[in-house]
């Protein structure tokens, strides 16, 4: 987009580090009414560029980015390891399907049209407070050295280490968009979780299916458990459920996608300096039980940028309240243990909630007499062992590394 001739001191209201959903949507929402200038910096295409990412959350009516949904559906399916159905219907709230690419441009349109906003295509290679803002040191894709500064600066990068937790789990997948030489998918609902799949031995399993139409589908292999697998088990893994449980035929894989997400009850500091925060999955946006983390993204971005154009602070605000986390926290760990049944678990959550409560309550956004009634169906006995020797553990670091990069992605 717009980048000044000067490579120093190039100046704006906030510097957003990382053009991906927290990174773009916090611009988005900045500039939209046309009082403050922002600078995204984003990696340069090569090693450190992300590959594509799809994203998926839960809007009533037609949403700010609508124009780059790929796909959307308002029935929703859970398969028990019984193989037996659960579909519910979420009107008027629609599931929408967002991918990394067209989101980008959308939103780099809006912002070539802001005076003042811009795009910058740089590795970043520190971040520091300065005076009275803080500094990004750059480096352009020619080898120049580019220095940008504002008074505020939020970072969207992934940290470099998890923090400490009493719970540390790993929501990783690997997912092919297929088509398939004969009509094998029914475009007018999304399959949320399948755990008509082999159970690992810690944690669980289950597939993953977004219909794009009839002959065409997003198909992904998912676990909860404590290391991600190697290519050829995600893959091995994807054959056996396309081919033994979905009975797809003959088909051809058009693309790939594969991350990790943490799902840990660590807790993420928003604030990484005097004038420097942290923003999206790195500010605690991600849900711990779930991985969603695009419906915590927007509600972060709307209100941030609500207090910075009034003048109050300029701290994210938490993007999750303490009562969806206390009760992630709850069963991350009993999944952890093994004192409830995952598959189970989620399947009579779907089988048991009016289909609009249960949305909202894994968007955190349930009353506490919603979250008590929710309660009553789960495993009573496992949770309330688990809820009371919660705040007798410590928190530890995490001892094995994240093989791959934490990602925004298609939670």
């Amino acid at each position: 987009m717009r980048l000044s001739s000067q490579h120093s001191g190039i100046t704006s209201d906030v510097i957003i580090v990382g053009g991906g959903a927290a990174g773009l949507s916090l611009a988005h929402r900045l500039t939209e009414a046309g009082t403050t200038t922002a600078t995204v910096v984003d990696a340069p295409d090569g090693p450190l560029r992300p590959a594509e990412r799809t994203w998926c959350y839960w809007e009533e009516g037609p949403g700010d980015f609508e124009e780059a949904v790929s796909a959307s559906w308002s029935r929703l399916r859970v398969h028990g390891v019984d193989g037996a159905p659960v579909t519910v219907t979420s009107s008027p709230l629609r599931y929408r399907m967002l991918r990394s690419g067209p989101f980008e441009r959308l939103v780099h349109s809006r912002l070539t049209g802001s005076p003042g906003s811009q795009v910058v295509r740089a590795t970043v290679d520190a971040v520091r407070d300065v005076g009275d803002g803080a500094q990004v040191l750059c480096t352009m894709p020619g080898g120049e050295a580019l220095t940008l500064r504002a008074r505020l600066v939020f970072d969207s990068r992934p940290v470099a280490a998890l923090p400490p937790a009493r719970t540390q789990l790993l929501q990783h997948f690997r997912g092919w968009f297929i088509r398939t030489a004969t009509d094998r998918f029914d475009p007018s609902v999304a399959d949320l979780m399948d755990f008509r799949v082999p159970q690992p031995a810690h944690g669980l399993a289950f597939g993953y299916v977004l219909p794009l139409a009839p002959d065409r589908a997003l198909v992904e292999y998912t676990q909860f458990s404590r290391a991600p697998l190697d290519t050829a088990a995600y893959d091995a893994a994807l054959e056996h459920y396309s081919r033994a449980v979905l009975r797809l035929g003959t088909w051809t894989v058009e693309a790939v996608e594969q991350g990790v997400i943490p799902m840990t009850d660590g807790r993420f500091p928003r604030r990484a300096g005097r004038a420097v925060f942290r923003i999206g999955a790195a500010g605690g946006a991600t849900r711990p039980a779930t991985g969603y983390t695009f419906s915590a993204v927007q509600r972060q971005s709307r209100a941030l940028a609500d207090n910075l154009r009034t003048g109050r602070t300029a701290v994210p605000p938490p993007p999750h309240g303490r009562r969806a986390l206390a009760m992630d926290a709850v069963l991350l760990r009993a999944l952890d243990t093994g004192r409830i049944d995952g598959p189970d678990f989620f399947t009579g959550l779907f089988r048991h909630t009016p289909p609009q409560r249960l949305l909202r309550f894994l968007d955190g956004a349930t009353t506490p007499w919603e979250e008590w009634a929710i309660g009553l169906r789960s495993p009573v006995g496992p949770m309330l062992r688990t809820a009371v020797e919660l705040p007798f553990l410590r928190r530890r670091p995490r001892t094995a590394p994240v093989t791959a990069a934490p990602c925004e992605t298609s939670r």
